[in-house]
């Protein structure tokens, strides 16, 4: 038989974690949208969205932007190099992709791509 050690309380360094998880360090995030392929270039390829929107707040940000119709098809990828699932958080995603400027860069397309 083996026992397991009970913790009494939590560790500092995951409590201070646990107490900052889910505030982000600006009330919005700057998205830059870039057209791969065919795609219509945005008249304004810069939006500020706030950090806790999700994913799906994009697409139809880019979807209204883009006039499409519901039968079209956009395809969105952070980095040109993974398409995020429509309800990660926009704050956590810039947290983790922003690039060296602080924006976090959304490629948009018609048609798959990158993969």
């Amino acid at each position: 038989m083996s026992a397991s050690a009970i913790l009494t309380a939590q560790p500092p360094d995951v409590a201070s974690a646990l107490a900052s998880a889910g505030e982000y360090p600006s009330d919005k995030v700057v998205v830059k949208f870039k057209a791969v392929g065919n795609a219509p270039l945005l008249a304004r390829g810069v939006a500020k969205i706030s950090s806790t929107q999700t994913f799906h707040t994009v697409i139809w940000y880019l979807r209204k932007r883009l006039k499409l119709q519901e039968s079209d098809s956009v395809f969105c990828y952070v980095n040109d190099s993974f398409a995020p699932s429509l309800d990660e958080i926009l704050g956590n995603l810039h947290n983790c992709f922003r690039d060296s400027s602080g924006q976090l860069v959304i490629s948009y397309a018609m048609n798959p791509a990158f993969g």
